[in-house]
């Protein structure tokens, strides 16, 4: 199939591209294209007009300012994944891109474009939860600065307004020393995800965990943070008892429903990946 009939715009400036989608009908913005262009190709959008943001200096970056990593919202994945401030501050993320499609789609993903489209499988919205990650969001007059679960409302829908676009997205590094893993189980390698599960900790002298995060992706329409087994685990140590609390917190989340993945299949993988990824964690918190 090809798309409807649209008309292109190519701003090269951020408040150029905002105000054109302030005044303009039925607009929808552009970023890396790999998941909007094939929604045009089978119809399931049809914007009269398209603002490409592609030409616009200055909202790609990878920096540090004041302990917090920014990311432009124009960032390319495959950026990401060669980040070495990435790499060195933020390991779960850089463990994660590697699992966002193919080489070939990281080169023109964003960060920015998988948030805003905020597919339930989708790796970087699952991360920027497991992280409270923090969005800046603005359009022609006004900014916005909302957490990741605010911005992730439901399924495949942001606290994004007509007239607005992500700006900026900013994550606190874990203190050095933390565990992480990021694990996810797809059919093939560079498929979608059926579910992921992310999980980092830190630990104290006992090897005790003192501060934990688990997040659950492809389970639920955005990704689920494990709350109440965050809380349980507080003091836990590496053993067979903090496995069966994580299992059983993670099995007892309600799941989407597919005929090619029922509810009760992504349960059994919630239950299977996220004790396999606290343990991991633990393992790379002990080696410091």
């Amino acid at each position: 199939m090809k798309p409807t009939r649209f008309v292109l715009h190519t701003p090269r400036s951020t408040q150029e591209a905002l105000e054109l989608l302030g005044k303009l009908p039925n607009a929808r913005a552009l970023a890396g294209g790999q998941s909007l262009m094939p929604m045009l190709n089978m119809r399931l959008a049809a914007p009269d007009h398209l603002v490409d943001l592609n030409r616009i200096d200055g909202l790609s970056y990878v920096r540090e300012d004041g302990g917090v990593v920014a990311f432009g919202a124009m960032t390319r994945q495959r950026d990401i994944e060669f980040s070495e401030l990435v790499t060195a501050r933020l390991p779960l993320m850089q463990e994660a891109i590697l699992h966002v499609g193919h080489r070939q789609t990281r080169n023109r993903g964003t960060i920015g474009g998988s948030l805003c489209h905020l597919d339930p499988s989708a790796e970087l919205p699952t991360v920027a939860v497991a992280m409270d990650a923090g969005v800046e969001v603005g359009s022609a007059t006004a900014r916005r600065s909302l957490g990741a679960s605010e911005f992730m409302q439901g399924f495949m829908t942001t606290a994004l307004r007509e007239n607005e676009i992500l700006l900026e997205i900013r994550i606190k590094p874990w203190a050095p020393g933390h565990g992480w893993c990021f694990l996810e189980f797809a059919r093939r390698h560079g498929d979608f995800a059926v579910v992921s599960a992310a999980a980092m900790l830190e630990l104290d002298r006992r090897r005790r965990i003192n501060r934990v995060a688990l997040t659950l992706g492809g389970v639920g329409p955005t990704p689920i943070r494990l709350a109440e087994a965050e809380q349980a685990l507080i003091g836990s140590a590496n053993d067979e008892a903090t496995s069966n609390l994580v299992a059983s917190h993670a099995g007892q989340c309600e799941a989407l429903d597919d005929p090619a993945y029922p509810s009760w299949f992504r349960q059994r993988l919630a239950r299977n990946l996220l004790p396999r990824a606290v343990k991991s964690a633990f393992a790379r918190a002990t080696q410091h």
